[in-house]
Protein backbone atom coordinates (compact mmCIF):
# COMPACT_ATOMS: atom_id res chain seq x y z
CA UNK A 1 0.00 0.00 0.00
CA UNK A 2 1.26 3.56 -0.67
CA UNK A 3 3.21 5.02 2.26
CA UNK A 4 5.81 7.78 2.38
CA UNK A 5 8.48 5.69 0.65
CA UNK A 6 6.11 4.75 -2.19
CA UNK A 7 5.16 8.39 -2.74
CA UNK A 8 8.83 9.45 -2.63
CA UNK A 9 9.76 6.86 -5.26
CA UNK A 10 6.75 7.85 -7.37
CA UNK A 11 7.96 11.45 -7.22
CA UNK A 12 11.42 10.42 -8.41
CA UNK A 13 9.92 8.52 -11.35
CA UNK A 14 7.67 11.44 -12.32
CA UNK A 15 10.59 13.83 -11.98
CA UNK A 16 12.58 11.88 -14.56
CA UNK A 17 9.60 11.59 -16.89
CA UNK A 18 8.22 15.12 -16.68
CA UNK A 19 10.53 17.85 -15.38
CA UNK A 20 11.78 20.13 -18.13
CA UNK A 21 9.25 18.74 -20.61
CA UNK A 22 6.66 20.87 -22.40
CA UNK A 23 3.26 19.20 -22.36
CA UNK A 24 1.46 18.61 -25.64
CA UNK A 25 -1.76 17.31 -24.09
CA UNK A 26 -3.41 17.25 -20.68
CA UNK A 27 -6.61 15.49 -19.69
CA UNK A 28 -8.07 16.02 -16.22
CA UNK A 29 -10.86 13.51 -15.62
CA UNK A 30 -12.14 15.08 -12.44
CA UNK A 31 -15.31 17.20 -12.20
CA UNK A 32 -13.59 20.24 -10.69
CA UNK A 33 -10.77 20.16 -13.27
CA UNK A 34 -12.62 18.99 -16.38
CA UNK A 35 -12.18 22.28 -18.25
CA UNK A 36 -8.49 22.76 -17.40
CA UNK A 37 -6.03 22.61 -20.28
CA UNK A 38 -2.31 22.96 -19.52
CA UNK A 39 -1.02 21.97 -22.95
CA UNK A 40 1.94 24.17 -23.84
CA UNK A 41 3.12 24.56 -20.25
CA UNK A 42 6.34 23.04 -18.92
CA UNK A 43 6.63 20.85 -15.83
CA UNK A 44 9.04 22.71 -13.58
CA UNK A 45 9.28 20.37 -10.56
CA UNK A 46 7.82 17.41 -8.72
CA UNK A 47 7.63 17.62 -4.93
CA UNK A 48 6.61 15.06 -2.32
CA UNK A 49 5.68 15.74 1.30
CA UNK A 50 4.85 12.64 3.32
CA UNK A 51 2.03 10.97 1.38
CA UNK A 52 1.29 14.06 -0.72
CA UNK A 53 2.58 14.71 -4.23
CA UNK A 54 2.75 17.98 -6.17
CA UNK A 55 3.44 18.37 -9.90
CA UNK A 56 4.49 21.97 -10.49
CA UNK A 57 3.98 23.77 -13.80
CA UNK A 58 5.76 26.77 -15.29
CA UNK A 59 2.54 28.79 -15.07
CA UNK A 60 2.98 28.83 -11.26
CA UNK A 61 0.29 26.22 -10.70
CA UNK A 62 0.67 22.90 -8.86
CA UNK A 63 -1.37 19.73 -9.18
CA UNK A 64 -1.82 18.07 -5.79
CA UNK A 65 -2.69 14.39 -5.45
CA UNK A 66 -2.87 11.83 -2.66
CA UNK A 67 -2.53 8.11 -3.39
CA UNK A 68 -4.43 6.95 -0.29
CA UNK A 69 -4.91 3.15 -0.43
CA UNK A 70 -5.15 2.48 -4.16
CA UNK A 71 -3.86 5.43 -6.18
CA UNK A 72 -0.85 5.30 -8.49
CA UNK A 73 1.03 7.25 -11.16
CA UNK A 74 2.42 5.33 -14.14
CA UNK A 75 4.65 6.27 -17.06
CA UNK A 76 4.06 4.87 -20.54
CA UNK A 77 5.74 5.22 -23.89
CA UNK A 78 3.73 7.13 -26.53
CA UNK A 79 0.93 4.90 -27.84
CA UNK A 80 1.77 2.16 -25.30
CA UNK A 81 -1.24 0.31 -23.94
CA UNK A 82 -2.10 1.29 -20.38
CA UNK A 83 -1.73 -1.39 -17.72
CA UNK A 84 -4.81 -0.23 -15.83
CA UNK A 85 -8.39 0.39 -17.05
CA UNK A 86 -8.98 3.72 -18.76
CA UNK A 87 -12.02 4.44 -16.59
CA UNK A 88 -9.71 4.57 -13.55
CA UNK A 89 -7.52 7.30 -15.08
CA UNK A 90 -7.90 10.69 -13.41
CA UNK A 91 -5.05 12.67 -15.00
CA UNK A 92 -3.12 12.35 -18.28
CA UNK A 93 0.01 14.44 -18.89
CA UNK A 94 1.59 13.88 -22.29
CA UNK A 95 4.68 15.06 -24.16
CA UNK A 96 6.44 13.55 -27.19
CA UNK A 97 8.56 11.13 -25.12
CA UNK A 98 6.02 9.85 -22.58
CA UNK A 99 2.46 9.65 -21.37
CA UNK A 100 2.09 9.96 -17.60
CA UNK A 101 -1.21 8.77 -16.16
CA UNK A 102 -2.56 9.05 -12.62
CA UNK A 103 -4.99 6.26 -11.75
CA UNK A 104 -7.51 6.29 -8.89
CA UNK A 105 -5.97 9.47 -7.48
CA UNK A 106 -7.59 11.15 -4.49
CA UNK A 107 -7.90 14.75 -3.30
CA UNK A 108 -6.98 16.17 -6.70
CA UNK A 109 -6.61 19.93 -6.66
CA UNK A 110 -4.98 22.52 -8.89
CA UNK A 111 -3.69 25.46 -6.86
CA UNK A 112 -1.14 28.24 -6.97
CA UNK A 113 2.33 26.85 -6.28
CA UNK A 114 2.80 29.42 -3.55
CA UNK A 115 -0.22 28.00 -1.71
CA UNK A 116 1.00 24.40 -1.36
CA UNK A 117 1.45 24.89 2.37
CA UNK A 118 -2.32 25.23 2.68
CA UNK A 119 -2.53 21.47 2.07
CA UNK A 120 0.60 20.26 3.87
CA UNK A 121 1.53 23.01 6.32
CA UNK A 122 -0.17 21.18 9.18
CA UNK A 123 1.99 18.09 8.74
CA UNK A 124 4.91 17.16 10.94
CA UNK A 125 8.45 16.89 9.55
CA UNK A 126 8.67 14.88 6.34
CA UNK A 127 10.69 11.76 7.17
CA UNK A 128 12.06 11.66 3.61
CA UNK A 129 12.94 15.32 3.34
CA UNK A 130 16.33 15.35 1.54
CA UNK A 131 17.38 18.12 3.93
CA UNK A 132 16.34 16.29 7.11
CA UNK A 133 17.95 17.94 10.11
CA UNK A 134 18.43 17.50 13.82
CA UNK A 135 15.87 20.27 14.31
CA UNK A 136 13.25 18.28 12.39
CA UNK A 137 14.01 15.15 14.40
CA UNK A 138 13.62 17.09 17.64
CA UNK A 139 10.32 18.60 16.43
CA UNK A 140 8.94 15.12 15.70
CA UNK A 141 10.15 13.86 19.08
CA UNK A 142 8.42 16.74 20.87
CA UNK A 143 5.19 16.21 18.94
CA UNK A 144 5.21 12.52 19.83
CA UNK A 145 5.96 13.19 23.50
CA UNK A 146 3.02 15.63 23.68
CA UNK A 147 0.67 12.63 23.43
CA UNK A 148 1.78 10.63 26.52
CA UNK A 149 -1.49 8.73 26.95
CA UNK A 150 -1.99 7.93 23.27
CA UNK A 151 -1.24 4.41 22.08
CA UNK A 152 2.10 4.39 20.25
CA UNK A 153 0.63 2.63 17.23
CA UNK A 154 -2.03 5.30 16.80
CA UNK A 155 0.40 8.16 17.46
CA UNK A 156 2.81 6.93 14.78
CA UNK A 157 0.04 7.20 12.17
CA UNK A 158 -0.63 10.84 13.08
CA UNK A 159 0.84 12.75 10.15
CA UNK A 160 0.96 15.87 12.32
CA UNK A 161 3.71 14.18 14.34
CA UNK A 162 5.84 13.13 11.37
CA UNK A 163 4.76 12.64 7.77
CA UNK A 164 5.10 9.42 5.82
CA UNK A 165 4.28 6.54 8.18
CA UNK A 166 1.51 4.15 7.18
CA UNK A 167 0.21 0.92 8.66
CA UNK A 168 3.14 -1.25 7.52
CA UNK A 169 5.74 1.00 9.12
CA UNK A 170 3.63 1.58 12.22
CA UNK A 171 3.45 -2.16 12.79
CA UNK A 172 7.13 -2.79 12.13
CA UNK A 173 8.39 0.20 14.13
CA UNK A 174 6.46 -1.04 17.17
CA UNK A 175 8.07 -4.45 16.72
CA UNK A 176 11.57 -3.00 16.48
CA UNK A 177 10.91 -0.83 19.53
CA UNK A 178 10.01 -4.04 21.37
CA UNK A 179 6.63 -2.75 22.54
CA UNK A 180 3.01 -3.58 21.94
CA UNK A 181 1.30 -1.10 19.56
CA UNK A 182 -1.14 -0.42 22.44
CA UNK A 183 1.63 0.78 24.74
CA UNK A 184 1.20 4.42 25.90
CA UNK A 185 3.58 6.87 24.24
CA UNK A 186 4.89 7.84 27.68
CA UNK A 187 6.52 4.41 27.94
CA UNK A 188 8.38 4.71 24.62
CA UNK A 189 11.61 6.54 23.81
CA UNK A 190 10.49 9.19 21.28
CA UNK A 191 14.01 9.75 19.93
CA UNK A 192 14.40 6.06 19.15
CA UNK A 193 10.96 5.92 17.50
CA UNK A 194 11.71 8.88 15.23
CA UNK A 195 15.16 7.57 14.32
CA UNK A 196 13.73 4.15 13.45
CA UNK A 197 11.01 5.69 11.30
CA UNK A 198 13.52 7.80 9.39
CA UNK A 199 15.91 4.87 8.91
CA UNK A 200 13.26 2.43 7.68
CA UNK A 201 11.64 4.81 5.20
CA UNK A 202 15.01 5.98 3.89
CA UNK A 203 16.14 2.39 3.32
CA UNK A 204 13.14 1.77 1.06
CA UNK A 205 12.77 5.11 -0.69
CA UNK A 206 14.65 4.10 -3.84
CA UNK A 207 13.22 0.61 -4.45
CA UNK A 208 9.74 -0.74 -5.20
CA UNK A 209 10.07 -3.79 -2.91
CA UNK A 210 9.76 -2.75 0.72
CA UNK A 211 11.75 -4.51 3.47
CA UNK A 212 11.95 -3.65 7.14
CA UNK A 213 14.20 -6.60 7.99
CA UNK A 214 17.08 -5.94 5.60
CA UNK A 215 16.22 -9.11 3.65
CA UNK A 216 14.63 -9.06 0.20
CA UNK A 217 13.61 -12.73 -0.10
CA UNK A 218 9.85 -13.25 -0.40
CA UNK A 219 8.40 -14.04 3.01
CA UNK A 220 11.28 -12.44 4.91
CA UNK A 221 10.70 -8.73 4.29
CA UNK A 222 8.70 -7.97 7.45
CA UNK A 223 9.02 -9.02 11.09
CA UNK A 224 5.33 -9.36 11.94
CA UNK A 225 3.26 -7.47 9.35
CA UNK A 226 0.85 -9.93 7.66
CA UNK A 227 2.69 -12.89 9.26
CA UNK A 228 -0.18 -14.57 11.11
CA UNK A 229 0.48 -17.78 9.14
CA UNK A 230 4.30 -17.74 9.13
CA UNK A 231 4.84 -16.49 12.67
CA UNK A 232 7.31 -13.93 14.01
CA UNK A 233 10.44 -13.74 11.88
CA UNK A 234 12.60 -13.25 14.99
CA UNK A 235 11.33 -15.82 17.50
CA UNK A 236 9.09 -18.03 15.37
CA UNK A 237 6.21 -17.62 17.81
CA UNK A 238 2.62 -16.88 16.80
CA UNK A 239 1.78 -13.44 15.42
CA UNK A 240 -1.58 -11.98 16.38
CA UNK A 241 -3.62 -9.35 14.59
CA UNK A 242 -6.19 -6.97 16.06
CA UNK A 243 -7.85 -3.75 14.99
CA UNK A 244 -6.41 -0.51 16.33
CA UNK A 245 -8.03 2.88 16.01
CA UNK A 246 -11.65 3.95 15.79
CA UNK A 247 -14.04 4.21 12.86
CA UNK A 248 -12.44 5.04 9.51
CA UNK A 249 -9.06 5.23 11.26
CA UNK A 250 -9.16 1.58 12.37
CA UNK A 251 -6.29 -0.48 10.97
CA UNK A 252 -5.38 -4.17 11.32
CA UNK A 253 -2.29 -4.34 13.51
CA UNK A 254 0.04 -7.33 13.72
CA UNK A 255 2.22 -8.02 16.76
CA UNK A 256 4.20 -10.76 18.49
CA UNK A 257 3.10 -11.12 22.14
CA UNK A 258 6.44 -12.73 22.99
CA UNK A 259 8.71 -10.05 21.47
CA UNK A 260 6.43 -7.08 22.19
CA UNK A 261 5.44 -6.91 25.86
CA UNK A 262 2.69 -4.56 26.88
CA UNK A 263 -1.09 -4.26 26.64
CA UNK A 264 -3.02 -5.72 23.74
CA UNK A 265 -6.70 -6.52 23.06
CA UNK A 266 -7.98 -9.70 24.65
CA UNK A 267 -5.05 -10.33 26.94
CA UNK A 268 -6.02 -12.27 30.10
CA UNK A 269 -5.38 -9.32 32.42
CA UNK A 270 -8.23 -7.44 30.71
CA UNK A 271 -10.77 -9.92 32.02
CA UNK A 272 -13.28 -8.49 34.46
CA UNK A 273 -12.37 -4.87 33.86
Amino acid sequence: MPEGDTVFLTGAILRRALVGRRLTRTDFRHPALATVDLAGTEVSAVRTVGKHLFVRFSCELSLHSHLRMDGSWRVFRPAQRWTMPAHQARVVLQHPQAEVVGFRLHDLELLATGEESRLVGHLGPDLLDPHWSAEQAEAAERALARQPREQIGTALLDQRVMAGIGNVYKTEICFLLGVSPWTPVAEVDPARAVALARRLLSANASRPQRSTTGEMAVGRRTWVYERTRQGCLRCGGPVRVASQGAGVFARPTWFCPRCQPGPFPGQPSDAGK
